[in-house]
């Protein structure tokens, strides 16, 4: 099994490309089985999960074409890929399939939407909780389908189409919002979403869907109204640009010192963790082609944050966070309100030679003036590259093991951060 050789202490500076959104691409991915016409998707991302959910699709008979394979290949960057899911051979999503990524259970909304029926797997647990999916069954539900959960699967029927409806989530769901999108474009009538997620992902899907001809107006906001539509046609969007690798890459330098463009990012995507990374002394400015990140020699100051939904601080920087905050002057307070179960990278810091204790769902980091290298473990994709982070910054060899977490949601993360000075390779087996 792979593993990153990290030796700590060398500045990171020049230029990180930021690859394109793998929250934005999987939903957008899973948009192309709502239509019998080409969906074309620029910058996707190459990334374990993309490749998944590839496998998947083409379970339920979607075709699919990377442009200039052998050119994006020797890059590693920004594919333009064709899907096409002319004919659905499958309405079945099985558990061998759905157990591996939890997002391929949202194709349950475009198959029933489309086809009137879906049966797919129940996910089951994952590292960070166990994230269940009665949100997405009740808006379902709402729309008109009669589900019925047997034998592990979740089986959904609509034969005589869904059918607008008015309803509010119990609490916010990024996940859910994307089915409700997808479902209710082919609903007959109008829908209207309350408390609804407003991450930029959710507004990439809504404006990709608006190209292949739906009706839906306020996504970014608290309410979504969709009129549906009889059918929809293909389209070409560009996936955006990931917020998440933006933030840990300007951590990333802000544990390391120097001075990186982060070329492609935009701080609109993730403004609130900008401002938190201020306070802690790291410098990020717009340019004309990306984010420019900076910290002098001043060292980080301590700061508090408590996840949120957007516009919050991202759950999926939380552990990013508290790898820089390790060695923060002071003491800071890290609160997870998103996920259970999200702090297992502290026992891994701490061998680091981190200073974290835990209170239920907060963590009181206080900094100290030096980690050092030692065999980690990663657990989860965020909690993976927090190890690489504190890594970067400690003193010795820093071995993270486990490290196919990390490809299923950074690419070419050892080749970017290696370009800007970093000792950082990846070692087989």
């Amino acid at each position: 099994m792979d593993s990153i050789r990290i030796v700590g202490g060398h500045e990171l500076n020049g230029t990180i490309p930021i690859s394109g959104a793998k929250n934005a691409a999987l939903p957008l991915m899973i948009a192309s089985l709502l239509t019998d016409d080409t969906l074309t998707l620029e910058n996707v991302p190459h990334l374990a999960d993309v490749e998944q959910l590839i496998r998947i699709l083409s379970n339920h008979g979607v075709d699919y074409a990377v442009k200039g394979r052998r050119r994006a290949e020797g890059q590693g960057y920004a594919r333009t890929v064709d899907f096409t899911a002319r004919d659905i051979v499958d309405i079945t999503a099985p558990y061998e399939l759905v157990s591996k990524m939890r997002a391929s259970f949202w194709v349950i909304g475009p198959l029933l939407a489309r086809m009137g029926e879906a049966r797919v797997s129940l996910p089951g647990g994952c590292a960070i909780g166990t994230r269940p999916v009665d949100l997405f069954i009740e808006v379902l539900e709402a729309l008109g389908a009669q589900i019925e959960i047997e034998n592990g699967y979740v089986h959904a029927t609509a034969g005589s189409g869904l059918t607008g409806a008015h309803y509010r989530f119990p609490k916010v769901s990024v996940g859910a919002t994307h089915v409700a999108l997808m479902a209710a474009s082919l609903a007959n009538g109008q829908t209207v979403i309350d408390n609804a997620a407003c991450e930029p992902e959710v507004v990439c899907l809504a404006e990709c869907l608006n190209a292949m001809g739906a009706k839906i107006e306020g996504a970014g906001t608290r309410t979504i109204t969709i009129d549906g539509v009889t059918s929809l046609s293909g389209a070409r969007h560009r996936v955006i640009a990931d917020r998440i690798e933006t933030g840990t890459y300007a951590m990333a330098v802000g544990m390391t010192g120097g001075n990186v463009l982060l070329k492609g990012a935009e701080a609109s995507s993730w403004q609130t963790a900008v401002d938190v990374l201020g306070e802690t002394g790291i410098d990020i400015t717009a340019e004309e082609d990306g984010l420019r990140v900076y910290r002098n020699g001043n060292g980080l100051k301590a700061a508090d944050v408590t996840t949120e939904p957007f516009p919050g601080f991202p759950t999926d920087l939380q552990a990013q966070f508290m790898g820089l905050m390790t060695k923060a002057n002071g003491v800071s307070h890290i609160t997870e309100t998103i996920f259970e179960n999200r702090f297992m990278h502290v026992q891994e810091l701490a061998r680091l030679g981190a200073d974290i204790t835990l209170n239920g769902q907060t963590a009181t980091v206080t900094g100290v003036p030096v980690l050092k290298g030692a065999p980690v473990m990663a657990t989860d994709l965020r909690a993976s590259v927090s190890l690489v982070i504190a890594g970067l910054a400690a003193e010795g060899e820093t071995r993270v093991n486990r490290v196919y977490h990390l490809d299923r949601g950074f690419e070419r993360l050892e080749e970017k951060l290696g370009a800007c000075g970093a000792e950082i390779a990846r070692v087989s087996g």
